[in-house]
């Protein structure tokens, strides 16, 4: 049962280029299908989400990373009446415009891009891929995604101001995207707060006593598991403690998202889009353990020196690859160099290297520069 507030497929505002109705989908599955069958899609399993490969094949890749904010978001979405074939189309797709080695791979490409009078921005080039570089279909250019996940794709996670990016004006930018579309920011959270302590502490780069004593809430339930668990490996009390704060993150989002609706007096979905905030928020009190779980990451494993090699490596491999194909444009392959006689040659050079994984941009380094 959806509630009021919820996304009725029913009701989508549709596609760009209208599709015959297919007799067993709805227009979401659809979606989450196409998705799923996307070249970016499947390249998100050899882009890194914090470690790359160096350290182990078991740490999560930016798709497995994918899938944990899926499965954690249905869950939230149907405990809420939420529609969750939208949920999960957004999760599945929200990291989609990610370029190779992470955030890192993301900040030097913007740099690069800056010096141009331009910029790179995740959530706009996963609607480029989405809109024009995916090529399956006979009938037009792109996925022809719903609106609904074409707008979640780029509001899921801030808000774009009208004026300053007049080119998503259809996006109703004027207005609060759904609550589906909210929820993916935050379960996004959750899988990564807890999922990098998990990678950091098997890469043996967080100590069990340095996690217990930066993340009080982790060290809550880490107390838990031992006196339910005396004798179980230490690994194992780890794994209850991530699961316990993984849990109260979860159960708070739930709790304090259909809190605040009802104080808004939510009745439909039009309510949620005319609102003043976004809905979809933790408590006062669990937003605190958030921010200092996030916190703790940063300062002890995002920016650890362990990790700085591989950052400095990124920087390196992406700056220099960007400056030899803005030089040498005529190295790159024939498709890119036809839409550089149509758009600025930064952009096209931006858009080649983003949708690289980390295996191939090496070759490519390999191959132009070190040579």
């Amino acid at each position: 049962m959806l509630a009021d507030y919820a996304v009725r497929v029913e009701q989508s505002r549709g596609r760009r280029y209208s599709e015959p109705k297919h007799p067993y989908r709805n227009n979401f599955e659809r979606d989450r299908d196409r998705i799923i069958h996307a070249r970016a899609f499947r390249r998100l399993q050899s882009k890194t989400q914090v470690f790359t490969r160096r350290y182990s094949d078991h740490f999560r890749s930016r798709l497995t990373h994918t899938i944990e904010v899926a499965q954690i978001a249905r869950t939230i979405a149907a405990q809420l009446g939420l529609n969750v074939d939208l949920v999960e189309a957004l999760a599945l797709v929200h990291d989609i415009g990610h370029p190779p080695f992470g955030h890192s791979g993301e900040k030097v490409l913007d740099a690069a891009m800056r010096k141009h009078g331009l910029f790179f921005d995740h959530n706009l080039h996963a609607l480029r891929i989405v809109e024009d570089f995916e090529l399956r279909y006979a009938a037009f250019r792109g996925l022809n995604l719903t609106f609904e996940v074409r707008e979640g794709i780029i509001k899921h996670s801030r808000d774009y101001g009208a004026a300053q990016y007049p080119q998503l004006e259809e996006y109703l930018l004027g207005q609060k995207p759904p609550l589906e579309a909210q929820l993916i920011d935050l379960a996004d959270e959750i899988a990564y707060n807890t999922a990098d302590l998990d990678d950091g502490y098997e890469a043996h780069l967080l100590a069990l006593d340095k996690i217990r004593r930066g993340v009080p809430v982790f060290d809550k339930f880490y107390r838990e598991a031992e006196r339910a668990y005396p004798d179980a490996l230490e690994k194992l009390k780890f794994n209850e403690a991530v699961k316990g704060m993984l849990n109260r993150f979860a159960d708070d989002l739930i709790r304090h998202t259909r809190e605040s609706i009802a104080s808004a007096g939510v009745r439909s979905l039009e309510d949620v889009r005319c609102g003043a905030h976004r809905l979809v928020r933790f408590s006062p009190q669990v937003e605190q353990e958030r921010l200092g779980a996030k916190q703790f990451l940063h300062e002890n494993l995002y920016f650890s020196p362990a990790l700085a090699p591989e950052k400095e490596d990124a920087e390196k491999v992406i700056g220099e690859l960007f400056d030899f194909w803005m030089k040498r444009p005529q190295d790159l392959p024939g498709a890119y160099q036809e839409k550089a006689e149509q758009e600025p040659l930064a952009r096209v050079v931006c858009d080649y290297i983003a949708g690289m994984t980390d295996t191939y941009i090496y070759e490519q380094y390999e191959k132009y520069v070190r040579l």
